[in-house]
């Protein structure tokens, strides 16, 4: 890992138990899919800033131009251009690429098989909540890793809502990355989430849309371990101070 003075904050050693401090950078990680994975290696790794850390939530913002990690197939094509019956089944590798677009909010509470995510346009006006299905959030000292589990809901100010990649949905269970047993699993969390949706729970309830980043902030840099295993709970690791640059939301 790369190490330096950020001038935001560190990023501590937070396992259990132990909690990051706003500014802290840490770690957003995703294990490749499928049961062949076993130990899956990592396919997805976003460098955030940590808003706040509590026993009931972990709030990190992703600034844009943020370099991260993401999958692509080994031939060169972007994922989300590989035509579905063939997406899951090519050879893949990852790819280092600027996160584009604007900033996004990450919200994520212990326990809970998805995380909400807030965008925004260029101007601050708010768009949308995503809710993104996914295992719950495992904690080391460096971040919180997860999988993704394909389907996805977006919701809107005026409360209306709707499933996303359905279709991506279905072809992974068809490639076998999602057994059936999984696959209901994730339904019944987003049934879940949309029953939190029609109460207007949280954190639809809440001024998070209002939120907006430290000008201050650094944007963390990715470091060049950024896929190595997380330890097991409980370890001891020294705190990690990361390089950075200004975090200004990208014009992109």
């Amino acid at each position: 890992m790369t190490t330096g003075t950020n001038g935001a904050g560190s990023a501590a050693s937070a396992g259990v138990g132990q909690r990051w401090r706003t500014g802290d950078h840490i770690l957003w990680r995703y294990r490749a899919n499928g049961p062949a994975n076993g130990t899956a290696a990592f396919h997805i790794c976003r460098p955030v800033t940590v808003v706040e850390d509590t026993p009931d939530l972990l709030a990190v913002w992703l600034a844009g131009d943020t370099e991260c990690v993401k999958p692509t197939l080994t031939d060169g094509t972007p994922i989300h251009l590989e035509p579905l019956a063939t997406r899951y089944t090519k050879p893949r590798t990852t790819v280092r690429a600027p996160w584009t677009g604007t900033g996004v909010l990450k919200l994520a509470r212990p326990g809970d098989p998805w995380s909400v995510w807030l965008f925004w346009d260029l101007h601050w006006r708010f768009k949308n909540w995503y809710v993104n299905l996914e295992e719950p959030r495992r904690r080391w000292p460096g971040g919180v890793d997860s999988e993704d589990h394909f389907l996805d809901i977006a919701v809107y100010p005026d409360r209306s809502w709707e499933w996303r990649d359905e279709d991506e949905f279905a072809q992974a269970q068809q490639a076998g990355l999602l057994d059936a047993e999984q696959a209901a699993r994730v339904r019944d969390a987003g049934e879940a989430a949309i029953r939190l949706i029609s109460t207007w729970g949280w954190p639809f309830s809440e001024k998070w849309t209002r939120w907006r980043p430290d000008p201050g902030w650094l944007i963390p840099r990715l470091p060049a371990d950024w896929n190595r295993p997380a330890p097991d709970s409980g370890g001891h690791h020294p705190p990690q101070r990361w390089a950075g640059r200004p975090s200004t939301p990208s014009t992109s």
